[in-house]
């Protein structure tokens, strides 16, 4: 795992925010079946998001709402995104130890964190500088030392450490990043949500959350898993990057 710190303490007065918080990403999980086509996730996910704590992971203002399953703003115009999409988009990861993934918006850290728990290692890159630096603070002290953070275009993927096992997009694009698919392994998993939202409305219904799978000769099968609302993926500004 990715920490020293890998069971909960029993006197940790969050426990029991913990607990209610998986059982109610179970709930949606099987609320959901429809589209999922599963109606519980893998032990080793909600194990995973039962050890990350989301509190460290939210602004202070946010602490006390930080183990409900709802998205929460995190400044600069961007959210955390809800527990039981964070997990669900890990499930479609299916990473596990030694797996190399790549995250393309690091926001607070929170998903970062959570697949790091599965025993990935995880390389995330975050627009706004504001942020990239904050997440990578939280990480360090969260002791997530395998993850690797960068300010920079997520729609240019890391080449330089690429291919990778999966690739986690957690911002709505217009369309797929040619660069990610080709930074993706044989076999290997790109889960992205598609669509922007619409004028000044910041979500839109219209968006679906995909999971790729890339062939070995290059294919590509995709699934459409669910609806989702998520902010739309940013690019830096152009004096920095």
């Amino acid at each position: 795992m990715a920490r020293d710190d890998r069971t909960q303490n029993q006197d940790d007065p969050r426990d029991a925010e913990r607990r209610e918080l998986l059982r109610q990403i179970a709930a949606e999980v099987a609320e959901t079946a429809h589209w999922l086509g599963k109606d519980r996730l893998a032990p080793e996910v909600m194990a995973a998001m039962g050890r990350v704590p989301r509190h460290a992971f939210v602004p202070r203002m946010e602490e006390a709402l930080a183990y409900r399953n709802r998205p929460l703003p995190i400044g600069h115009g961007q959210t955390i995104s809800q527990p039981f999409v964070v997990a669900l988009m890990t499930e479609l990861a299916a990473v596990g130890s030694g797996s190399r993934v790549l995250e393309i918006g690091t926001g607070s850290g929170y998903q970062a964190a959570v697949l790091a728990e599965t025993g990935a290692e995880v390389w995330s890159i975050e627009a706004l500088p504001e942020l990239a630096g904050e997440a990578a603070r939280r990480l360090k002290e969260q002791g997530y030392d395998k993850v690797h953070c960068r300010q920079g275009d997520g729609a240019r993927g890391w080449p330089e450490v690429a291919p990778f096992d999966a690739i986690l997009v957690t911002a709505a694009a217009a369309a797929i990043p040619p660069a990610l698919i080709d930074q993706l392994k044989p076999g290997g998993r790109l889960i992205i949500p598609l669509g922007l939202p619409d004028g000044a409305i910041r979500f839109s219904a219209r968006q679906d959350l995909l999971r790729i799978e890339k062939a070995a000769d290059g294919t590509l099968k995709k699934q459409i898993v669910l609806p989702v609302a998520f902010v739309p993926l940013i690019a830096p500004r152009q004096d920095e990057d």
